[in-house]
């Protein structure tokens, strides 16, 4: 142990991840906790009524199904997303900024999914929407860009529009052949997170050197 070192942002929400995710599965809760816990877009359009029932508030499952996973593969693949672009993104951002970027990203996550199909019944669970936004603004933070300017449209732009696109046709083409094999993907969660991440990357830098 090295003294004086202080856990990151990124490595706090790992843990709570991790933790959270392997007590579930030890006390064999997965699909109980997934309607409790898990974003229910029918839930918040008010089509099923959870009154009586024991359930995180509905606003709140945004943040709560960031904590629930289908299995340790599920659970590993977005922890292991999350370290590999969460990391050089908080020491760009700071640990304030990492934090809103993956809340911002969960909610922007849960409202494309649920613009979607509002009236779906199926739990959303599982951190990857959040760290799609980690992964939006690393991308655009620390990707090589080769794009030109287009117009009036700027070489930036392009550049952000190219990843964009990019980040949507592979998360379309992943869902796609996932449901050929009978898992459910929510590629429109994916998307959203990422857009919040390319759009918030640049402000939460302003905004951290700003207040340094």
């Amino acid at each position: 142990m090295i003294a004086g070192r202080r856990i990151t942002a990124t490595g706090a929400i790992v843990a709570v991840t991790v933790l959270a995710s392997i007590l579930v599965s030890l006390a064999n809760i997965e699909m109980e906790a997934s309607i409790r816990g898990g974003f229910i877009p029918a839930r918040l359009s008010g089509v099923i009524d959870f009154t009586g029932v024991a359930a995180v508030p509905a606003l709140l499952t945004p943040l709560s199904c960031t904590l629930l996973h289908a299995g340790l593969f599920h659970l590993g693949m977005n922890m292991l997303m999350l370290v590999v672009t969460g990391q050089p993104t908080e020491k760009t951002l700071g640990p304030w900024g990492l934090a809103i970027l993956y809340v911002v990203g969960a909610y922007a996550a849960a409202a494309a999914q649920w613009l979607v199909d509002p009236v779906s019944v199926i739990p959303m669970i599982g951190a990857s929407g959040a760290a799609s936004a980690v992964v939006g603004a690393y991308s655009l933070l620390f990707g090589r860009s080769r794009a030109k300017a287009i117009g009036p449209i700027s070489a930036q732009a392009v550049h952000v529009i190219w990843l964009a696109l990019a980040w949507t046709a592979i998360n379309l083409l992943s869902a796609f052949a996932f449901l050929g094999a009978g898992i459910a993907v929510a590629a429109a969660a994916h998307i959203g997170g990422f857009l919040v991440g390319l759009a918030l990357a640049k402000p939460l830098l302003r905004w951290r050197w700003r207040n340094a």
